[in-house]
């Protein structure tokens, strides 16, 4: 240990005094993002985040929002400064104890120059504090942070983190999280994961709210939603947390409809777990917003938030399912790059189809057939977007959605339900808290169907036009025109739920 500490001094000493040994380069600026095909500047480099302990304090009547947020991370690059994506107006900021300057980059970039340069594997320590009113900062041209009538929402994707803390904001580098909030007394602050403070009194008229994540979290799974909510605690079979909530400006009718679904989650994350593999996380539960609050559901990790508005005309049980699917397709493993969205939507989107067969309410081969013969007819412009790359305007296109969860059925019509269901939880499990890429996935099916798979993928994923209907690519009945299946009504509606800002 000591030999270790002398060895890193004199290394510092030697980049601090210009001094190069061997073929050593000198320190050099992390990238300002990991690369990522559709947002180049998401993310940063240099760096790999560990864990986030974010401090917050919030005004509801001002919608002002003053915080602290400290980072730990790993330097992954000898650097003389580095990047973090963040738009509120920044005060100190300290690297390793030590003040360091900050300047503005592009919209959401803020670049950080330490005092003294970090070296590869060192250990970096980031605090910084900030104070702002979120819905007034605008980047990229748009503000994602929501201020409703009773306080706030930070829900949205694929980027929401740079409105509340700065975070290296791309999938690829989870972490784990700390977020405590202070606010008046009778207002609710919820996050994700695990409650270790609710309500607490910390002085006078205000109280902290206080939730732990322990599993790594892509930074747009992490979320606040501060209002006044009905909130509910209990716990599962297997003795982890259960907390729901529900906007109290929800009328009766509609506040009834989203608890007859919404309190459902233990059980559907149960059916979820017998499909797809063990409940990856150690906290359940939802949050519904008011209606038309936020318009969309997002699969917040451990928590997903639903819009009051999806409950208007009764219960939405496949909605849950959506959401609640994320949480291993998705949340659990993450896409490397926002171009393989459909490996979270289109898994998901699958799901409300095997919930569907589980209940009677029409199979998933008689929904695929409708889907594909009734809803998108062959001239349809539905069928020009390519699900395995649909380009970043069009990263929540129905196409996505629904060519992604037929390109699953097709999937599973080439192989059959042994192997097909095999295929789904060696996915999840070989990538458990990491990331996924389309190739992997087709490789494992391949691997584990022994069949050549190229032409399925090809056809359903990255070729323009209603693939064909035969043995090929898929049993699909284009000549039929099957009876609607009853669920429909449900599914046929997962797009105006569809989380886009």
């Amino acid at each position: 240990m000591l030999r270790r500490t002398v060895t890193t001094a004199a290394a510092v000493l030697a980049v601090v005094l210009g001094v190069q040994t061997g073929a050593q380069a000198a320190p050099a600026p992390g990238a300002p993002g990991v690369g990522d095909s559709y947002y180049p500047d998401y993310g940063n480099g240099g760096y790999d985040v560990g864990h986030y302990d974010i401090r917050l304090r919030y005004y509801p009547a001002t919608d002002r929002l003053t915080g602290t947020t400290t980072i730990l991370a790993t330097a992954t690059q000898d650097l003389s400064a580095f990047n973090l994506d963040f738009v509120l107006h920044t005060g100190a900021v300290r690297v390793n104890n030590r003040p360091a300057t900050v300047a503005r980059q592009g919209d959401h970039e803020l670049v950080v120059t330490p005092a003294r340069p970090v070296l590869k594997g060192q250990t970096l320590t980031v605090v910084v504090e900030y104070d702002d009113v979120p819905s007034s900062v605008v980047a990229a041209g748009f503000t994602s942070w929501n201020r409703t009538e009773d306080g706030a929402l930070a829900v949205n994707e694929p980027e929401i983190a740079w409105w509340w803390y700065p975070s290296s904001d791309h999938p690829t580098d989870k972490a784990s999280f700390d977020v405590s909030i202070l606010v008046p007394d009778g207002v609710e602050a919820i996050s994700n994961g695990v409650p270790t403070r609710w309500a607490e009194p910390s002085f006078a008229g205000w109280s902290r709210w206080s939730w732990r994540q322990d599993k790594p979290q892509a930074p747009y799974l992490t979320f606040l939603a501060i209002g006044d909510f009905e909130t509910y605690r209990d716990t599962a079979a297997d003795g982890s947390p259960i907390v729901t909530a529900y906007n109290t400006r929800l009328d009766a009718a509609t506040a009834d409809a989203a608890k007859s679904s919404v309190e459902r989650t233990s059980e559907i994350l149960d059916w979820e777990a017998g499909l797809f593999g063990p409940y990856p996380f150690g906290a359940q539960g939802g949050v519904v917003t008011g209606a038309g609050d936020q318009g969309f559901a997002l699969e917040n990790q451990t928590r997903p938030v639903y819009d009051g508005r999806s409950f208007t005309r009764g219960s939405n049980n496949s909605l849950i399912v959506h959401e609640l699917a994320h949480q291993w397709f998705g949340d659990s493993v993450s896409v490397g790059e926002w171009k393989e969205i459909w490996l979270n939507e289109g898994f998901a989107s699958y799901a409300q189809w095997l919930w569907s067969e589980d209940q009677g309410e029409g199979t998933a081969d008689e929904i695929a057939d409708y889907v594909y013969s009734v809803v998108y007819p062959a001239d349809d412009p539905f069928w020009q977007v390519l699900p395995g790359d649909p380009g970043s305007t069009r990263l929540f296109d129905d196409a996505v959605y629904d060519r992604g969860a037929l390109t699953l059925h097709a999937l599973r019509e080439a192989v059959g339900d042994d192997t097909f269901f095999a295929i789904l939880k060696a996915w999840t499990t070989s990538h458990r808290y990491g990331n996924g890429r389309t190739p992997e996935f087709i490789a494992l099916a391949e691997q584990l169907s022994g069949q050549d798979l190229d032409a399925l993928f090809q056809a359903w994923l990255y070729t323009p036009g209603r693939p064909a209907a035969d043995a090929s690519t898929a049993g699909f009945s284009a000549s039929s025109t099957p009876a609607e299946p009853r669920s429909w009504s449900k599914i046929s509606t997962a797009h105006e739920e569809a989380h886009k800002r």
